[in-house]
């Protein structure tokens, strides 16, 4: 339910704001919860069986919360989550925050297929270029496509930068059959 993910995410951007939290902080220990809840299956029967009552759902959130450093905004969202039994959404939501935070904080994602591995000097250079046509800070997600021959492919949200050997070898081909 993308609905139900996006507006607990921008209820939680909103907190994250208003209280000037750290936003990776938050994000970081919103996916450790995430992490151990996908991970065990007996996490999930507690938080997810409506037998078990919510104070005792709580109390072992707050064990969890204790153990691995968590803040308590993080949290507040997780104990709502519990007690509305919307818990099994907490993965979309940790994903759907990201994406609104880095909207509010002026950041793009950016995924970026090569033909090879790139250099950390390679791999600044393209952000930077990225930056430039975006008007945006980039965070990138880098990746490896052999069949690219050459160059990169470079996506920002849905508009696609294709500066490969293989796109530009398309390119000519429609141009010589039309």
């Amino acid at each position: 339910m993308a609905s139900v993910s996006s507006t607990y995410a921008r209820a939680f951007a909103d907190v994250v704001f208003s209280a000037h939290l750290d936003a990776n902080r938050a994000v970081g220990g919103l996916r450790r919860i995430a992490s151990l809840l996908a991970e065990s299956q007996d996490l999930r029967r507690v938080w997810e069986n409506p037998a078990v009552p919510a104070d005792q759902k709580r109390k072992l959130l707050d064990a969890i919360v204790d153990r691995e450093g968590i803040e308590h905004h993080a949290r507040n969202l997780v104990a709502v989550l519990i007690d509305h039994r919307r818990v099994q959404f907490l993965g979309r939501i940790v994903e759907q925050l990201k994406k609104e935070l880095d909207a509010r904080m002026g950041f793009a994602e950016a995924d970026i297929t090569s033909a090879r591995e790139l250099g950390d000097a390679e791999k600044r250079a393209l952000e930077a270029q990225i930056e430039k046509v975006t008007g945006k800070k980039v965070h990138a997600q880098f990746g490896l496509d052999a069949s690219l021959l050459g160059g990169a492919v470079v996506r920002v949200g849905s508009t696609i930068y294709d500066g490969s050997v293989k796109g530009q070898l398309e390119k000519i081909r429609e141009a010589i059959s039309s």
